[in-house]
């Protein structure tokens, strides 16, 4: 019997997940019945009221990945550092204390760091910077990296634990220091549990939606400046879809860039689904 659950369970989510596939493509379709895929991939302008409209997807993309790339400098040393020093160094009470604190701060909601965003990183960086507004890639990128952090140290951490412990011994037998066996021995075997973790994170923070939508700014803009205001394609579909016309290219195209988004963490998820069976596997 609790087979047949779990299977009907299973298949029933299974049934969800490739119904929303085929409405987000079905719906997005229509976009490219009356506008150019190579215009919409390649275009350098987001204006969608205008005559004619402008759907160009790259400064909503350049927007995703500039506040992305920017959260995981900031998540990944920190993440990983902490999963080192639970996973080798810090005495037991110490990572069975911290480890569930860091891993409930990933529970928190995640309009409530858009708060702490917009409270608190959007006016420090304005002030500190001079800035004409607070609400730019860089505290987003922050913010967002914030949220990644506990998704590194978790997987990450687990990775390094699950090392077996003849090499840890054989390593300690062979003269290492406790230092060098973490950096030497356990990191190199647990690399592609790390990687999985990392790419997790990456989809999470390119994923999101409230944060950025509180503290990115909303410029629809091609930047290298980290202190100026971007759009990614998550803001995006959130603030335009509800004063959107259904049917109008404008909510067609909204579905087209979801489509985008939907295989960019898709292929992201494959990958880290790849590294943490090969860290299984060993």
């Amino acid at each position: 019997m609790a087979k047949w659950s779990l299977g009907i369970i299973a298949g029933f989510s299974l049934f969800l997940l490739a119904a929303i596939t085929v409405m987000l493509f079905a719906e997005a379709f229509p976009f490219f019945r009356d506008y150019s895929l190579y215009d919409f991939l390649l275009g350098r302008y987001w204006r969608p009221v205008d005559e004619p409209p402008l759907f160009g997807l790259l400064p909503l993309l350049w927007g995703s990945l500039l506040v992305t790339v920017i959260a995981m400098l900031f998540a990944l040393p920190l993440g990983i550092c902490t999963a080192l020093y639970f996973a080798g160094v810090a005495p037991a009470w110490v990572r069975e204390v911290f480890k569930p604190i860091v891993e409930l701060l990933g529970s928190i909601p995640s309009v409530v760091y858009g708060l702490f965003g917009l409270a608190v990183l959007a006016p420090f960086a304005q002030k500190v910077f001079s800035l004409p507004i607070g609400q730019c890639a860089a505290v987003a990128g922050l913010t967002l990296g914030l949220m990644a952090v506990p998704i590194v140290v978790s997987v990450s951490e687990d990775a390094l634990s699950s090392v077996p412990k003849a090499l840890i011994e054989a390593s300690h037998a062979l003269g290492a220091t406790r230092w060098e066996t973490l950096m030497r021995v356990v990191f190199p075997a647990a690399k592609s549990g790390i990687i999985a973790g990392v790419l997790l994170s990456f989809g999470r923070a390119i994923g999101e939606t409230m944060t950025v939508l509180m503290v990115a700014g909303g410029a629809a803009q091609i930047t290298a400046s980290p202190f100026a205001p971007v759009r990614p394609i998550t803001f995006t579909i959130a603030a335009e879809m509800g004063e959107t016309p259904v049917g109008s290219p404008h909510y067609h195209s909204l579905f087209a860039i979801g489509a985008v988004l939907f295989v960019i963490t898709l292929g992201i998820n494959i990958l880290a689904n790849k590294y943490a069976r090969a860290n299984l596997d060993k």
